[in-house]
């Protein structure tokens, strides 16, 4: 059978070469949202912009993210992963490079808009493909791994930030944004449609030709397929919102959108004016750069020990527990009275809050059936941007009134406490099951 293959397939080149292509589009991905985040003191400077219209060029991004995640992953239940997957690529590339000759502040929200749509649309499909081809004891490192990414990206953004456009000025930092549009080919060349969507849509022969490549290339001695037989048949479900919220799926719909809601929030309100903050704790520019490039490597040890607790201890505790200390790093963070502090508690949110990020991704997959995984993994996605649409604008007004910076990471704090209890009380565990013991779990009939 089809899937029993795949399943049995050794781990090898061709899954660490998946990891490697997804991978890089989170890099890009990330590196876009890092660079923003970089240029805008340096923005609202030059341009004499309020708290509250820097707020909005962060806001902006979130809307398109919202709108791309959800479409993306209804589209890529209907017309595959991998085509999706490409078509985002290329939209956000163009659109940050767009950035760099925006001649207005809305211009700039325009085109911060589009590279958000793109964004946000690959990120859940990127999770989708690598959940649906990672083998079921090792998926969960395999999407934290992929996740990490994100890491690197910010990583590349704040040394972009850190050499370039003190020189250079902001404008080279989305130049070198756009460059991402060339991966495309890349994807093309390396990256193969998810069998199980190709058996959700009946393209049985198309499944089993990718099989016998990747049994070839792995070194498994193949034996012709027998004749054509399912077992069993693919449910067929509606592609729309109000199936994520059928009995079946309300529970866990629920903890997802509320998890990824308060993750996104805080996240996005952190990390998006985490140089800012920094600066008004009295560096200048470039020791910003400095201390937020210190904080951002503090998030592959995160990813890592996510990676490794998954597949241990679980996706529900491995989440809520790096939720729960994401909260209590930010009260710190907020409430540092030294450099020293500041970047100690910065370092050990991004520790935490991160791996939570790897967490999430894992997770989120894992909980819906094959022919609505990517809707499901979108519409959650996509319902958690609106945390990240507010958490910018949030504190961009709260800055401008006059709200103390420990006030405001009580805030966050408290978001992620919350959603830790959310995820402790609501959540399953899916730790070393397959996808389609998961899929059992629904009572839902699946093909082989």
């Amino acid at each position: 059978m089809i899937l029993e293959r795949l399943e049995n397939l050794p781990v090898g080149s061709f899954h660490y070469k998946l990891l490697v292509v997804t991978g890089l589009g989170w890099l890009f991905d990330s590196m876009d949202t890092g660079l923003i985040s970089f240029v805008l003191p340096i923005l609202a400077k030059e341009w004499g912009l309020s708290p509250e219209q820097v707020g909005w060029i962060g806001s902006v991004g979130l809307i398109g993210m919202a709108l791309g995640a959800v479409l993306a992953g209804t589209i890529a239940d209907k017309f595959g992963r991998k085509n999706v997957f490409a078509a985002t690529v290329i939209l956000y590339s163009v659109a940050t490079g767009l950035c760099a000759v925006a001649w207005s502040y809305e211009s700039l929200l325009t085109f911060r808009f589009l590279v958000g749509f793109g964004l946000g649309g690959e990120l859940p499909v990127a999770a989708t493909l690598m959940s649906e081809y990672a083998p079921t004891a090792l998926r969960g490192r395999f999407i934290v791994l992929l996740e990490s990414f994100w890491g690197l990206g910010w990583l590349v953004a704040a040394l972009i930030s850190y050499l370039l456009i003190p020189t250079f000025g902001w404008h080279i930092a989305f130049i070198i944004g756009a460059l991402p549009a060339l991966y495309v080919f890349l994807i093309r060349l390396h990256m193969p449609e998810s069998i199980r969507y190709l058996l959700s849509k009946g393209k049985i022969e198309e499944a089993r030709q990718i099989i016998l490549t990747l049994e070839k290339k792995l070194g498994v001695v193949s034996k012709p397929f027998q004749k054509d037989f399912v077992q069993e048949a693919t449910p067929i479900f509606k592609l729309n919102v109000f199936t994520l919220w059928k009995k079946s799926f309300r529970v866990r719909t629920l903890m997802l959108w509320l998890t990824w809601f308060g993750i996104v929030f805080s996240y996005y309100g952190i990390f998006m004016w985490l140089p800012s903050i920094v600066f008004t704790q009295g560096f200048e520019v470039v020791k910003t750069f400095e201390y937020v490039l210190i904080m951002t490597l503090a998030q592959l040890p995160g990813y890592f020990a996510a990676a490794w607790l998954v597949d241990v201890i679980g996706r529900r505790y491995t989440l809520s527990s790096f939720l729960l200390m994401s909260g209590i790093c930010a009260y710190f963070f907020g409430n540092a009275a030294t450099a020293t502090e500041l970047l100690m508690w910065g370092a050990a949110m991004s520790f935490f809050n991160l791996g939570a990020w790897g967490v999430i991704y894992t997770y989120t997959p894992e909980l819906y059936p094959t022919a609505i995984r990517a809707l499901g993994s979108g519409w959650a996605a996509g319902f958690g941007r609106i945390g990240g649409m507010i958490a910018p604008m949030l504190v961009g007004i709260l800055l401008a009134h006059g709200a103390p910076i420990n006030f405001i990471f009580v805030m966050f704090a408290s978001v992620f406490a919350i959603i830790s209890v959310i995820v402790l009380s609501l959540g399953i565990e899916s730790k070393k099951k397959s996808l389609e013991e998961i899929d059992a779990t629904f009572k839902v009939k699946t093909t082989l």
